[in-house]
């Protein structure tokens, strides 16, 4: 394609994105019309054997030092004393992560926004809640009388008296006022929309401030489980088992490693039914992974969009993972879930209530192989007997799981958890959290 042909296609893409997104707002801010939609991702790790895994991940993706947490709560409430915070202390088998929550409006509202998360904890969120719980000083602890404070018994988030403003009635001025950092660049992908802005009106309490983002986030961790089973059968096929009585919907298999990623799509998949993903089967499409990230990235996108999203709001989503999800090497599987699971492990209030609702949360499965944990395996014992290139392997294995070593080491040691060759997988993780 020469310069020019490439110009008028970028050109062009750029009116046709812009053209998608004015299509959007225009239908969400229809006279009279309040429309909310909000995405999200649960993240758990399964072994080859389906098992889920308890993991406490001691590296995780970077957030905005603007964003609260059990450190800096805000509004007077008391913060933890757990060294790090509430969620670095948690061993759990699932992360909630990054739920954002986008209004549209053709006028500008006042707003009530509560999220309850039963089966887990919320651990961080922006902007400043009214209330937040649960609170360590009160919650854990069964204490009598309910907190004087802003926190909560139970785990759940109230945003209170916001001021929804349409972009075409915002002006430029607060645009201009929100936050920036140089740290946790993925978060702004999700501002990348025409959602309204979103206002909070609390610098006349005690700790409070008011605040402008784009949306509402917030996340957690908790024990549960999804309706999702990933195993390796005995000849190395993925099976993916849907062990709810809800369809699954858009279900991606995929594989990075050494440069190249593999997905396969399972269009959906009905509660109680499993099915047998091979590699040797035809819809496997292979690429080097920046074209793997493009191929994989749109179809995702379009799954997004099938399921309620606009078409900004899933780009938005995609970008904000694209690297989690579409980079870091190992097997996994995406998927949509059920919207009454959602709206089960996360119950919402809004007031007023919103012409449409819309909630797209994307369940990802992390399987650690039988190749993974065998190999693990075997690098740690032979460098703890001191061979140093196996100790070099077993160091570059535990950087490349990241987040996940910790499910990795635990599945792959076993019985031997205790020993030193435990005792050496679990500094070499330690050590990567480091670098």
């Amino acid at each position: 394609m020469n310069n020019k042909l490439l110009v008028r296609f970028t050109v062009t893409m750029t009116l046709v994105a812009l053209g998608l997104l004015a299509a959007d707002v225009a239908r969400a801010q229809a006279p009279g019309r309040y429309t909310v939609h909000e995405w999200g991702t649960f993240t758990s790790v399964q072994g080859g054997d389906g098992k889920l895994l308890d993991w406490r991940p001691l590296q995780s993706s970077a957030l905005p030092g603007f964003v609260y947490n059990w450190n800096r709560p805000g509004l007077n409430v008391y913060p933890t004393t757990v060294p790090l915070g509430l969620k670095a202390a948690m061993v759990t088998l699932q992360r909630m992560e990054t739920p954002v929550v986008y209004f549209y409006s053709d006028k500008t509202l006042q707003a009530d926004v509560s999220v309850g998360f039963p089966p887990g904890s919320i651990t961080e969120w922006y902007p400043q809640a009214t209330q937040i719980g649960p609170s360590l000083a009160w919650a854990w602890t069964n204490a009598s009388p309910p907190p004087p404070d802003g926190s909560l018994r139970e785990s759940r988030v109230t945003w209170s008296r916001l001021t929804l403003t349409p972009p075409g009635r915002a002006g430029s001025g607060l645009a201009d006022r929100l936050p920036t950092d140089t740290q946790g660049s993925h978060y702004f992908a999700a501002r990348v929309t025409g959602a309204d802005f979103v206002q909070t009106d609390a610098a006349g309490q005690p700790g409070g401030t008011n605040e402008t983002e784009k949306f509402l986030f917030y996340r957690g961790a908790g024990s549960f489980k999804t309706p999702l089973q990933v195993t390796m059968d005995a000849q190395k096929r993925t099976v993916v088992a849907n062990t709810g009585t809800e369809k699954l919907a858009h279900l991606l298999v995929m594989r990075v490693k050494a440069g190249e990623g593999a997905f396969a799509q399972v269009a959906d998949l009905a509660g109680g039914k499993t099915r047998t993903v091979a590699d040797g089967d035809r819809g496997w499409k292979r690429f080097p992974v920046a074209q793997f990230q493009t191929e994989i990235g749109a179809q995702m996108e379009a799954a997004l969009v099938a399921e309620g999203l606009f078409a900004p709001e899933a780009k938005a989503m995609v970008e904000t993972w694209r690297d989690s999800w579409f980079t870091e090497e190992g097997t996994r599987v995406l998927y949509i879930l059920p919207r009454s699971w959602t709206d089960g492990i996360l119950p919402m209030t809004l007031d007023p209530r919103p012409d449409e609702l819309v909630r797209v949360m994307v369940g990802r499965a992390e399987v650690i192989t039988p190749e993974v944990s065998a190999q693990l395996l075997k690098d740690l014992t032979q460098a703890q007997a001191g061979d140093a290139a196996a100790r070099q392997q077993a160091k570059l294995a535990v950087q490349k799981l990241g987040r996940f070593a910790w499910p990795a080491l635990t599945l792959a040691l076993g019985p031997a958890n205790t020993n030193a060759v435990a005792e050496l997988g679990f500094q070499l993780m330690v050590d990567a959290g480091r670098e």
